[in-house]
């Protein structure tokens, strides 16, 4: 089959297309056929091995799954023995280690049925990044129908999610994106949209509720600034910070600080679940969750799809097709 795969870390440049053996799968997984594949940072810090801490669970010289890609979208080709639930031929989305090929192995709960009413590219842009917006404001966040609600980032992968989720659990919510990506917030929910290039939220006078940043890039001053007294704020990610960091020194600030004051501060280190793609999928066949995907490219030009994430901010998700 073929697949892409890396030797060393590095840039795009270490992505090759190789033709490769297929899976063998264990007694409590599934062989998917792969249809569409996801493209996120999480692709970025697989590939780079950035920062360098995360090699200590990924390989110290080089990556030890060698295949990229953890979205994925296809159908069963075949069910381990211990498995119940799926049979070959079915339809599904989830999360599995090497998504960028034409066969990949992945656990089975980690994965369900897709959702009937989305493409299987659209489905393979939800996995990842639906499911950390959805613990972020639910389990994190515990966000409250009526709550002002700030989602930093509102234009990209998690942001997208998160702006119509807030909205669906019933909150005000202001969305916070590039010039670009104005009427794209808008028109997924949000009550008001800020453009960062124009104003600076921290610096008005709105208070939130809960904060959910995407993006990495303010101070937790700021962030704190623009929280209620009591408000809760939850850090997705850690862009930035450098090579060693990589912006987990903030994360790391706001939970020494968290217990000392009267904010809830912290991070979310996202769990993959069966339990969280079945309640994506009911809000999105209840109409209240679309995927949003900014553009997609075939398997052998994977490397170009991640360069493009790396350029900047892409509207929504990116989805390589296979």
């Amino acid at each position: 089959m073929k697949a892409i795969v890396q030797d060393r870390y590095g840039s795009a440049d270490v992505l090759e297309l190789r033709d490769i053996d297929k899976p063998v799968i264990k007694e409590t997984e599934l062989l998917l056929q792969v249809r569409a594949a996801g493209v996120g940072p999480d692709v970025w810090h697989l590939m780079t091995g950035l920062p360098y801490p995360v090699r200590l669970a990924l390989g110290l010289r080089a990556p030890k799954t060698p295949v990229r890609g953890r979205d994925v979208a296809g159908q069963v080709a075949a069910v381990g023995r211990d498995v119940t639930g799926f049979r070959v031929g079915d339809e599904v989305f989830g999360t599995c280690e090497g998504s960028f090929a034409e066969y990949a192995s992945a656990r089975a709960d980690k994965c369900a049925p897709k959702p009937a009413s989305l493409t299987f590219e659209q489905a393979a842009a939800v996995p990842i990044s639906g499911v950390t917006a959805l613990q972020a404001l639910r389990d994190k966040g515990r966000v409250q129908p009526g709550q002002q609600v700030l989602i930093i980032g509102a234009g990209g992968g998690v942001g997208t999610f998160a702006v119509q989720l807030a909205k669906a659990f019933g909150a005000e919510v202001t969305g916070v994106c590039s010039t670009a990506k104005v009427d794209l917030v808008r028109s997924l929910g949000a009550d008001d949209v800020v453009d960062y290039t124009i104003s600076d939220f921290a610096a008005g006078a709105d208070r939130y509720d809960l904060i959910v940043d995407t993006a990495g890039n303010r101070s937790l001053a700021q962030l704190r600034r623009a929280l209620t007294p009591k408000g809760t704020l939850v850090i997705v990610g850690g862009e930035g910070g450098g090579r060693w960091l990589g912006g987990l020194d903030r994360l790391l600030r706001a939970l020494v600080l968290s217990p000392v004051v009267g904010q809830k501060l912290g991070g979310l280190l996202a769990t993959e679940n069966r339990q969280d793609l079945d309640a994506m999928t009911e809000l999105i066949e209840a109409g209240k969750v679309t995927p949003v995907i900014d553009r997609t490219y075939p398997l052998s030009e994977a490397a170009e799809a991640v360069r493009y994430l790396e350029q900047g901010h892409p509207a929504g998700k990116i989805v390589v097709t296979v």
